[in-house]
């Protein structure tokens, strides 16, 4: 019997996004259960580490964003065809997804003192060209960062990269095999299907 998946989140993409664009990206089915902010103190008290995403499998709670994507990728087997492409896929991941993925979607939608903005607009700014420049240097150039196949890194540089594109539109173009590494999960049916759907509640 496959097992039963139920991720926990906010309505909002983030740190949820990920395990959501693989299970998309698998075909997986899974209870998509979203949180309003509002709805979160009380529930806080109650998770394994007081915070989410968090993951119920077949009635056992686990917690952390990247640890519960890299568990589905493995379900999922996207996250790598050898023990090499994962030590490659894991190194992406652990590189693009921190501290970007905090620091994005707060500068979009969460900060507005003004000079709190400028601040962390150089901060992010610096870590983009940072980050994106080591990961254009390693990465493949056949539209996936390690190998020839779509893998979770994939993914979760494709979340990240939606952000970027949201801060500074036509960021990517100056990291043409990351370009392609977009443009590659964006074309992909399941996710083209996925990304069909509403954005949450609160846009980011």
């Amino acid at each position: 019997m496959a097992p039963k998946y139920k991720l926990t989140y906010f309505d909002v993409r983030s740190r949820g996004e990920p395990t959501r664009l693989i299970f998309a990206a698998a075909g997986v089915e899974y209870e998509d259960v979203r949180l309003s902010f509002e709805q979160w103190p009380p529930i806080k008290p109650t998770t394994p580490m007081g915070g989410l995403p968090m993951l119920e499998v077949d009635g056992k709670t686990l917690s952390q964003s990247m640890s519960i994507a890299r568990f589905v990728a493995k379900e999922t087997g996207l996250d790598g065809k050898n023990n090499l492409e994962r030590a490659l896929a894991d190194a992406f991941v652990d590189e693009i997804h921190e501290p970007l993925a905090a620091k994005i979607p707060t500068l979009l939608a969460f900060t507005t003192d003004e000079k709190a903005k400028e601040d962390l607009a150089k901060e992010v700014d610096q870590l983009i060209a940072e980050k994106l420049g080591k990961c254009e240097r390693n990465s493949g150039s056949v539209g996936h960062l390690v190998g020839n196949s779509l893998l979770w890194c994939d993914l979760v540089f494709y979340n990240i990269a939606s952000y970027i594109e949201a801060y500074k539109p036509g960021t990517l173009q100056n990291y043409p095999k990351l370009a392609k590494v977009y443009a590659t999960v964006k074309a992909n049916p399941r996710i083209a299907k996925w990304l069909e759907r509403p954005a949450g509640q609160y846009g980011v």
